[in-house]
């Protein structure tokens, strides 16, 4: 009977765990995400459901997670805390239990695609010191030759923290109904963060940014530039890094452009939207001011001649029957045409361009934008002219 009697509660007891720690708290949760979720969510498509399948292979959810949990260091890295309703479509779920890369969970949005595509391929050409493996399977050679599983598991990437961004404030609004807990101080928190997004890494196209400090050390700037920097534009700023390549547009050359501080802390606080160049405010103030300071000393300056009245003339006219629609009346980049552009138009006043990057862009094109060649409407002197005059727009070292 001892025997019975113990047999008949071990089971008892393992079916009421399993009831209480699996089954119930289950049925809890999942009342809980129909309550809050929108009543349409955007699903995976097909390509993002085998990127979701290449993401589980590879392993990618032993480094990275997919949670922003209720932790007030998680917040003001990556902004407001997960959902559950959010990965309703996530089973089995891949929230990962470890940090040695950062959380992706709000990671859609945040990198281009081609940025994606180089960091598959060679992580350490973008980033030194990263300690992700290599992917080279994904790709016939090359990072800007990706096989389809490389499109799918990017297109996989950026679903995440898509469903939450597109169901907007009204379905912020529904979340916090359906939630029912007012006096609950930390599921508040998923409803009070700053921002949904805070990853500083995601670049804003429209976006103001803090003046840096004067005080700037030319030792940390370096550090900083190899560590950061030198893998898309190279050691000495010529746009010849290993990671540069794979970049549609190329990286900026920073040795062919004098820039002014400001535009530089703009650029580093804010990215530059729909290319690979991301937001750095993860640094100090005092960082940025020592990248900013380095980066300016890449360039050399060239004495240049003065040039004719007529020259000056003919460049004003070639500029603003051709180039003040993108670029604006002034070179500041706010011309009629931005809202249309997918990447700003440069802005002259704080980057001016030497004579040869200028005839480049103006040959050649900027691939990857909407700067197209001018060689088909232009004629030489007209190509120098506004070449010329485009440089006056510069507004000096600050």
């Amino acid at each position: 009977m001892s025997y019975l009697v113990a047999s008949v509660a071990g089971v008892t007891f393992f079916a009421m765990s399993v009831a209480l720690l699996g089954i119930w708290p289950g049925r809890v949760l999942e009342g809980e995400t129909r309550a809050m979720s929108p009543q349409h969510p955007l699903g995976l498509s097909a390509s993002e459901r085998r990127g979701r399948a290449v993401y589980s292979r590879e392993g990618c959810a032993y480094c990275h997670t997919q949670q922003i949990r209720y932790l007030r260091a998680d917040m003001a890295r990556f902004g407001a805390p997960t959902l559950a309703w959010e990965t309703r479509f996530d089973y089995p779920h891949l929230w990962g239990t470890r940090r040695i890369g950062p959380d992706l969970a709000r990671e859609g949005g945040t990198h281009s695609e081609d940025w994606h595509f180089a960091h598959l391929f060679a992580p350490r050409a973008l980033l030194p010191d990263s300690v992700m493996p290599a992917y080279p399977s994904l790709f016939d050679g090359s990072p800007d030759r990706p096989r389809q599983e490389a499109r799918d598991l990017v297109q996989y990437l950026e679903t995440l923290g898509r469903a939450r961004e597109l169901a907007g404030p009204e379905g912020e609004a529904h979340a916090r109904a359906g939630c029912n807990c007012p006096a609950d101080e930390m599921a508040q928190m998923a409803f009070h963060a700053a921002a949904l997004n805070a990853n500083p890494a995601r670049a804003s196209r429209q976006g103001q940014a803090p003046k840096l400090v004067a005080a700037a050390s030319q030792d940390r700037g370096r550090e900083l530039y190899i560590r950061d920097c030198a893998g898309c534009h190279g050691s000495r700023g010529e746009a010849d890094g290993p990671g540069a390549a794979g970049l549609h547009p190329h990286p900026a050359n920073l040795a062919g452009h004098e820039y002014t501080v400001d535009r530089l802390g703009y650029v580093l606080w804010n990215g530059v939207a729909g290319t690979a160049m991301q937001a750095w405010r993860d640094l100090s103030l005092a960082d940025l001011a020592s990248v900013a300071q380095f980066v300016r000393q890449l360039h050399t300056a060239q004495q240049e001649p003065a040039l004719p009245q007529n020259i000056v003339d003919l460049g004003a006219r070639v500029y603003a029957d051709n180039c003040a629609q993108c670029h604006g009346e002034r070179g500041a980049g706010d011309g009629s045409a931005v809202p249309e552009l997918r990447i700003a138009p440069a802005d002259f006043r704080g980057a001016r361009p030497s004579l040869a990057e200028s005839l480049r862009a103006l040959r050649n094109g900027v691939e990857g934008t909407q700067m197209a060649p001018w060689t088909g409407r232009l004629n030489e002197a007209e190509l120098s002219a506004v070449a010329y005059y485009v440089r006056g727009f510069f507004q000096g070292a600050r």
